[in-house]
């Protein structure tokens, strides 16, 4: 069976472009993203800040696939706007990312292709701006175990080089570890196989 990719590709920090065309100004912001939670949140926020812009655009793509993405043309002619924000995060091959472009109206109108091109510009403006890094796709066990297994588990630790997120060495002994999605049903395997550990992804 082919292994799966395990890494994504994603910006580093937030970073602003623009575009400006016939007295219009667009004002675009690039995030890196984990969760609909601090979408919303930075949403808000841009709100407040650009509360006299007339639109305020966006997508975004979520997972190391993309699989959950949201187009918003914030009330510009349909498909002028999300979209072409949109594409720019899939010609990157970007994921876990925000782009949000603010526009202030110059009193001309751009029509519908001069609207693609401006939101497709700054989006990609804001993107150009910021430094692309790609991330690894982890997934987390816990092991629970006893004093005399100790050693065995962490000569697995080590070999593999794991991620402790968080131990526990009173009573009951536990490991909460992160292992690179490609990597984890082996490891998982080879921590079973010592006496006495429970093993469970967490």
């Amino acid at each position: 069976m082919e292994e799966q990719k395990d890494t994504y590709l994603t910006v580093s920090i937030k970073s602003n472009g623009i575009f400006k065309d016939k007295g219009s100004k667009f004002i675009a912001h690039a995030y890196p993203v984990n969760n609909i939670d601090t979408i919303k949140t930075i949403l808000e926020e841009l709100k407040k800040e650009f509360y006299d812009a007339r639109h305020i655009c966006y997508a975004y793509r979520l997972g190391a696939a993309g699989e959950e993405y949201r187009l918003n043309d914030d009330g510009e002619p349909s498909g002028t706007a999300g979209k072409p924000i949109y594409g720019q995060l899939l010609s990157h091959n970007l994921t876990n990312i925000l782009v949000t472009v603010v526009r202030y109206f110059g009193g001309t109108k751009l029509g519908v292709s001069g609207l693609i091109q401006a939101y497709k510009s700054a989006a990609a403006d804001a993107i150009a701006q910021n430094t692309i890094e790609e991330r690894i796709v982890y997934k987390t066990l816990k092991a629970s175990f006893d004093y005399p297994e100790m050693n065995s588990i962490m000569q697995v630790v080590k070999n593999h080089n794991l991620m402790v997120l968080s131990q526990d060495f009173r009573i009951q002994c536990s490991l909460h570890l992160a292992i690179r999605k490609n990597d984890f049903e082996g490891i998982f395997e080879q921590l079973s196989a010592i006496p006495k550990v429970k093993v469970e992804e967490a």
